[in-house]
């Protein structure tokens, strides 16, 4: 898992978000109601910002991070067992999963690059990582 995170909030622009995920080298970056609470309230992706803004014609220093995050996310507890994490993204296609503590505050991620570097079974890290891949249906 991946700690020290930049998190944007709701109402900040989908430029930030962009900028963010630039200067930190990711693909997604975790949206927080506050930097004090840090609850989890949505992920905005490269890819949302591919689709929702640069393809819909929307201007990105004017569109908020809200417009276009996904709210609706899979995620796990700090406690859960990795195992439940990594079936989670195979089953779901998920290159990152946000991990909150019990009351729901961010506290990680586990990035699809996570599995690859980290884990240290290499046929398990090739499922997952074959598995979060494969062609999807929405896709087509």
């Amino acid at each position: 898992m991946t700690k020290d995170l930049t998190c944007c909030l709701a109402k900040d622009t989908v430029n930030l978000a962009a900028q963010s995920m630039k200067a930190q080298d990711v693909g997604g970056v975790p949206v927080i109601d506050s930097h004090d609470t840090k609850k989890l309230v949505g992920i905005v992706t490269d890819r949302d910002l591919a689709l929702k803004v640069v393809a819909e014609g929307l201007d990105p220093r004017q569109t908020r991070i809200e417009q276009v995050m996904a709210r609706n996310l899979v995620m796990c507890r700090l406690h859960d067992d990795l195992q439940l994490a990594l079936d989670a993204m195979s089953q779901r296609q998920l290159r990152r999963i946000p991990v909150v503590d019990d009351q729901g505050r961010l506290v990680g991620i586990i990035a699809q690059a996570d599995v690859a570097t980290r884990l240290e079974e290499p046929e398990a890290t090739g499922k997952v990582v074959k598995q979060i891949s494969r062609p999807s249906k929405r896709a087509a």
